[in-house]
C-alpha cells in the first residue's frame, strides 16, 4: 500500500476590534509574529480548533464571523506543508499571550510588527484588501496563475 503524504490541517484567526488585529509572536521556531492559530487535532470540526486555538494562544473567547480563505502554498509553513483555513471572528477584552505564545496584542492595521511567520503577510494583506474591496484577492491571484495551476 503506497503512503500518502497530504498537508496537515491548520487554523488561523483574524481576531479585529475597533479595526485592530491581533498577533501572537511565537516562543518557538519560526520565531517571530503570527496570527493565532495551529493544528487541528484528530476528531476535532475545524471551527472548534480555531476558537480552541484563540484561545490557548490569546485567553480570548472569539466569535466566529465568517470562513475567509483557505491558504494551501507548500512552502507556506516551513516546517511541513500544511493547509490553512483562516476564519474572521471578533472578541472583547484585552489578549494575553499564553501556551505557545509568548505575548499577544492588538496591531493597527498600517503599523504591524515584523518579523511577520508563515504566510501570514499575505493573509492579512488579502484581509485588507477584501475589507476595502468584499473581494478575495487569492482567487483572483489564482485566476492570472500567479500561482501554479494544477494539471
Amino acid at each position: 500500500m503506497p503512503e500518502y503524504r497530504n498537508p496537515t490541517p491548520t487554523v488561523d484567526i483574524i481576531i479585529e476590534k475597533n479595526h485592530k488585529i491581533v498577533l501572537v509572536k511565537r516562543k518557538n521556531p519560526p520565531y517571530g509574529w503570527a496570527l493565532p492559530g495551529g493544528f487541528v487535532d484528530e476528531g476535532e470540526w475545524i471551527e472548534n480548533a480555531a476558537m480552541r486555538e484563540a484561545k490557548e494562544e490569546t485567553q480570548l473567547d472569539i466569535v466566529l464571523d465568517e470562513l475567509f480563505y483557505v491558504y494551501s502554498d507548500p512552502q507556506r509553513d516551513p516546517r511541513q506543508h500544511t493547509m490553512s483555513t483562516v476564519f474572521l471572528a471578533h472578541a472583547e477584552g484585552t489578549p494575553s499571550g499564553n501556551d505557545d505564545a509568548e505575548v499577544a496584542q492588538y496591531f493597527d492595521l498600517d503599523n504591524l510588527p515584523s518579523p511577520i511567520c508563515f504566510d501570514h503577510a499575505v493573509m492579512i494583506d488579502d484581509y485588507i484588501y477584501y475589507k476595502a474591496t468584499k473581494q478575495h484577492r487569492q482567487i483572483q491571484r489564482y485566476n492570472d496563475t500567479m500561482v501554479k495551476k494544477p494539471s
